[in-house]
């Protein structure tokens, strides 16, 4: 069976790029290329649902927006 998960993707200041995966509560992993992060974010996804028995209802994704505000 097959199911779809939305990631998370970021850039920290070390320049690694980290993907979260907000239906699976604590799946994350890094890598230094974009490549090597779809491979192990895979990954982290298959080993989070061996162990995970509840799945959080998987909204669908609508956008990601930048907001400015002063501090």
């Amino acid at each position: 069976m097959q199911k779809e998960f939305n990631v998370i993707i970021e850039k920290d200041s070390e320049g690694y790029f980290v993907a979260s995966v907000p239906a699976l509560k604590g799946c994350h992993t890094q890598a230094k290329s974009l490549d090597e992060l779809m491979d192990r974010t895979k990954e982290a996804i298959e080993l989070c649902l061996e162990v995970q028995t509840e799945i959080a209802e998987i909204p669908d994704f609508i956008g990601v927006q930048k907001v400015s505000v002063e501090i």
